[in-house]
């Protein structure tokens, strides 16, 4: 078979599937954004620790590296640029009480020029994520011919910040029971501007990957807290 298959990789796959999955879960039917987005968070969890791994494999070979690379930019984009645009379409169909079974909204129904505003949020958000993953590619392609080691900075805000700043954006309205459909997509349009913008964000350090693995499991068990309350 094609492509390489050791633990370098596992995460990455991992976290390809754990996004299809996610992806099927909120278009499927009515559609169901609160599943979803736990998919989204163990995304989150996968690509944490995914380069760190990678890097314990001393013997990788040049084209092990340069595919390491291509895969999980590739996974990135399903993850954090595809799936969370697949939640936002859900959540424009589902009602947002967590506490029900999801089902169409009815008297809260969006407006046709609303609908349209947002599913033109969507596909910018997912353009924005393609943008800046494959400008990372080159960028850091260039990098390592001249540079050792991992870099220090990101120019624009890294795509996988969504598996974090979404689930944020589904605990308040789960925990408060307000609709944030509207909120979600202005988020997204930040985001994705953000994306592509030339802000300098520092790398983090275990410490920080820690640090926001914490704040993430901390969002999952409050979500799972609210969905079975």
């Amino acid at each position: 078979m094609i492509g390489y298959y050791n633990y370098s990789q596992y995460l990455t796959y991992m976290s390809a599937l754990s996004a299809g999955l996610g992806i099927l879960v909120s278009l499927n039917g009515t559609g169901h954004p609160y599943m979803g987005v736990f998919f989204l968070m163990f995304c989150g969890l996968c690509d944490a620790f995914d380069g760190k791994v990678a890097r314990l494999k001393k013997d990788r070979t040049d084209r092990e590296n340069k595919f390491g690379i291509q895969v999980d930019s590739l996974s990135d984009i399903i993850a954090f640029g595809v799936l969370p645009a697949c939640i936002g379409d859900a959540m424009i169909r589902v009602s947002p009480n967590i506490r029900e079974i999801p089902r169409f909204r009815k008297d809260e129904k969006f407006t046709f020029p609303v609908v349209l505003i947002m599913f033109v949020v969507l596909i910018l958000y997912i353009l924005a994520s393609l943008i800046r993953l494959a400008y990372f590619n080159v960028m850091e392609e260039e990098r390592q011919k001249v540079e050792t080691g991992v870099r220090k900075t990101y120019t624009g805000l890294p795509v996988t910040s969504s598996a974090i700043i979404f689930p944020t954006v589904l605990l308040i309205q789960f925990i408060f029971d307000v609709d944030c459909t509207v909120a979600y997509f202005v988020v997204m349009f930040i985001m994705a501007f953000l994306f592509v913008s030339k802000i300098k964000v520092p790398k983090p350090g275990l410490k920080g990957i820690l640090a926001f693995v914490f704040i993430g499991l901390l969002e999952f068990i409050a979500l799972a807290v609210v969905w079975f309350s």
